[in-house]
């Protein structure tokens, strides 16, 4: 996925290196760490989806998903124990990020930006014209610190996202995107009430309480 990269001025090196410790410390200790390590999911962030998937009922066998900002990977693999059953793939996964990505069972992996005309071509290509069920972006944007600067990073985000949803999923499609509490998410909900035709925000309990992150659902394009 997209990488959070905090940029800090010389002077602030020691106040960086205390964060580290202390984020490092935090990780290692996180209950969903462990238990993500204990069950093989390659991040915690398979939880999430879990927890949402089993609220709205968002996978289900025969589907077309796409996995945007996917790597390492553990919204792929949850997306792909639902689609398999006894050994066999009833629907399809594609994923995509511009980090390299381990390889998944199932799971046909793409390379590249999706800020890029050409990455989104070739997923489209993927599909082959046809039509998508379930987009889900835990994607990211990397950060400055500087809130202007960071809220329109990820309103761009959120907005490649809504208009791959809007180009590609069939009419009773589903959307499912990270964006973050501050300036710009409530222009972001009044897009997501104007594309679907029912909306909702989501925060899991696999989400930290210090995030902003919120997540947004959208159900049947309008």
């Amino acid at each position: 996925m997209f990488r959070f990269a905090l940029h800090f001025s010389p002077k602030h090196t020691l106040k960086k290196n205390k964060f580290s410790q202390a984020w490092m410390h935090e990780h290692l200790n996180d209950p969903y760490v462990k238990l993500a390590q204990r069950e093989g999911y390659r991040a915690r962030a398979a939880y999430k989806l879990k927890e949402i998937d089993e609220q709205d009922g968002l996978i289900k066998a025969g589907m077309t998903v796409v996995d945007l900002g996917s790597t390492p990977g553990s919204w792929s693999q949850v997306v792909r124990e639902k689609l398999v059953k006894s050994g066999h793939m009833n629907g399809r996964i594609i994923a995509l990020d511009m980090l390299e990505m381990d390889p998944i069972a199932n799971v046909e992996f793409i390379m590249g930006d999706f800020s890029e005309n050409e990455v989104l071509d070739k997923l489209a290509t993927t599909l082959n014209n046809g039509k998508v069920d379930l987009v889900l972006s835990d994607m990211a944007p990397n950060l400055t610190g500087i809130p202007s600067v960071d809220a329109a990073r990820i309103e761009l985000v959120c907005e490649l996202a809504l208009d791959f949803a809007k180009e590609h999923l069939q009419p009773n499609g589903t959307l499912l995107i990270k964006s973050f509490h501050g300036a710009g998410f409530e222009a972001m909900v009044k897009q997501f009430r104007a594309t679907f035709k029912v909306v909702h925000t989501r925060k899991p309990k696999a989400s930290r309480d210090k995030s902003a992150e919120t997540y947004l659902l959208g159900r049947g394009l309008k």
